[in-house]
């Protein structure tokens, strides 16, 4: 009898778990583990890729200098028929004011790589002088390839590592549906799709290299993700939006060590060390590195470049800042704008670091620097100086003064470490995403990507809301023992954000200025009024969850038990 119960308790647990699999449409992709679970998502998500890509490009056909499609081919050519000396320099065979290069020299090693291999298949398409405006079906068809390429050797792996490391480290405790969904938010970002594999550019690389490094960063390899974290800012300068959060996350954790000065040093020599051999063609001669330089900081593109949801851009509407203000003024205003936005939520890494405080830090910087940073900032090149100092960074680094192309495609870094909180934050993955798509419409519908736009965000919906997963559930998975106390704090945002009445009127709004954006022309006398409310629509969301994720960071160092307080790092 003792033994007929016990079987009817076991049928009865396996009823349960079968119900449970039978109610979950994700049950038959995570049943066999992480690995093959990210598999399938990869092969769905390299096909969406595809089928972007069979979409129009930045600039196609659109003379004389074409877009970012033309300027990507064109790196190609300078960096396969010019010597390394003579890339970043104005010449007789390279004209700077044609798409010159302006990126770190790691893009233009990558440029090289690529142009060696359109070089292979289609020589005319990298030719010099020559293949200006290049559009062969066969050229295009390479080009994409190579992005293609870029997302399944470098930003693909990266996420199965961030994936497992956080995995492991029971940030998400809830089912395994849980994973699948959180591979999907990440894979299927629709906004970076539209970018690389749409507009045409190379982001899937340096925020690839920023995954790894900040899953280096979170699985205690330090060394390895302060080399990750160089190389991606060595291949995009925009990367050092993530900059104050690395710097306060990793100080803070050699402060906390039994011999932080060696700890400082470790870093500061693989610093060194990264940097070295990524401009070593150009620290032979004190004028080869400064060339270089000089083309990473345009200052003369002002303070924000087209309609971008930012302070500057916004606020341009009622104050002309670029009429009343000389450049030297705005880089100051810049300056002080995001020093105050961004160091509260370094300061927080730098005195109570947390793996989970550091992803939050990560979308905090960025959207400090999103929001308030100038297109050249000079001040940059001190933070950087000030910030690597302590790990030991060599002095042709600090003239570095970066630059930042403050466009509609910057809001992909803020994006980036909210796709890595999908689970902490499943609600709002979806209202930012929206918002981020939505300010980048304009750019999208110069570049003829309005279907593209359409059925990337449908897909989105679709697998935000899959039933079993956070979204479909309409909570965020319960992680890391979030208390009440908490929860208050965060009552008072969420309350104004997530009113249905505000999410109903916000909604409303941005579905019909996609309507009025697509059928109407604005009045002569103000061009880019549509524009211009879609801006201060996208911003008013931007502020908001600004301070939303600053005070959640903060909140985290007051719950850290006494065990994490007295904890010594080894």
């Amino acid at each position: 009898m003792k033994r007929k119960g016990e079987m009817k308790k076991v049928i009865k647990v396996k009823d349960k778990v079968n119900d449970g699999q039978d109610d979950d449409p994700w049950w038959w992709l995570v049943q066999e583990g992480i690995r093959p679970s990210f598999l399938c998502i990869s092969l769905f998500a390299l096909l969406v890729r595809v089928a972007v890509g069979l979409h129009p490009y930045s600039g196609a056909g659109t003379l004389p200098k074409f877009g970012d499609y033309e300027a990507q081919r064109h790196w190609m050519e300078i960096t396969l028929n010019l010597p390394p000396k003579d890339w970043y320099r104005n010449s007789s065979v390279n004209d700077l004011s044609y798409w010159g290069l302006d990126y770190p020299p790691l893009t233009a090693y990558q440029s090289y790589v690529h142009g060696v291999f359109l070089k292979t298949f289609d020589p005319d398409s990298v030719a010099l002088f020559t293949s200006r405006g290049y559009e062969s079906y066969l050229g295009k068809f390479l080009m994409r390839w190579t992005v293609l390429s870029s997302d399944v050797l470098i930003f693909f792996p990266a996420v199965l590592y961030f994936v497992l490391v956080y995995r492991s480290m029971r940030f998400g405790m809830g089912q395994n549906s849980d994973v699948a969904w959180h591979i999907a938010m990440i894979l299927l970002n629709p906004c970076l799709i539209l970018i690389d594999h749409g507009h045409f550019q190379y982001n899937c690389i340096s925020l690839g290299l920023t995954i790894a490094a900040i899953a280096a960063a979170l699985s205690q390899k330090d060394l390895v993700a302060s080399v990750l974290y160089c190389l991606a800012l060595n291949h995009k300068q925009m990367s050092a939006y993530f900059a104050p959060a690395f710097f306060g996350y990793l100080l803070g954790k050699c402060l906390r060590k039994k011999n932080p000065l060696l700890e400082v040093t470790k870093l500061g020599l693989m610093v060194i060390g990264t940097f070295a051999v990524v401009w070593w063609p150009y620290l032979q001669s004190k004028d080869a590195a400064l060339a270089v330089l000089s083309r990473l900081a345009p200052f003369e593109r002002g303070i924000y470049e087209d309609y971008v949801a930012n302070f500057w851009c916004t606020s341009s509407v009622l104050v002309k800042w670029k009429k009343l203000y000389s450049t030297q003024s705005l880089r100051i205003f810049s300056l002080a704008a995001t020093l105050i936005t961004c160091l509260p939520s370094m300061v927080q890494q730098i005195f109570a670091p947390s793996s989970k405080g550091f992803l939050y830090a990560l979308l905090n910087s960025s959207f400090s620097f999103y929001l308030f940073s100038f297109q050249g900032m000079y001040f940059l090149s001190i933070f950087v100086l000030l910030a690597f100092f302590f790990f030991g960074t060599s002095s042709q680094n600090h003239y570095l003064s970066l630059k930042y192309a403050v466009h509609e495609k910057s809001i992909l870094l803020p994006l980036l470490p909210l796709t890595l909180l999908a689970l902490e934050e499943s609600r709002l993955i979806l209202w930012l995403t929206h918002f981020a798509m939505f300010s980048m419409f304009p750019l999208l519908h110069r570049d003829k990507l309005v279907l593209a736009y359409m059925a990337l965000y449908a897909l989105f919906i679709l697998v935000y809301f899959a039933p079993c997963g956070p979204g479909g559930r309409c909570h965020g998975t319960k992680t890391l023992n979030n208390t009440q106390k908490t929860k208050r704090s965060e009552d008072f945002i969420t309350s104004i954000t997530f009113h249905p009445l505000v999410m109903g009127f916000l909604g409303l709004c941005s579905l019909i200025l996609h309507v009025i954006y697509l059928t109407m022309h604005p009045p002569n006398k103000y061009p880019f009024l549509f524009e211009a409310v879609i801006m201060l629509i996208c911003f008013s969301q931007f502020v908001l969850f600004t301070f939303y994720f600053n005070s959640k960071q903060w909140m985290l160092s007051k719950h850290l038990t006494s065990k994490d307080q007295q904890k010594k790092l080894i």
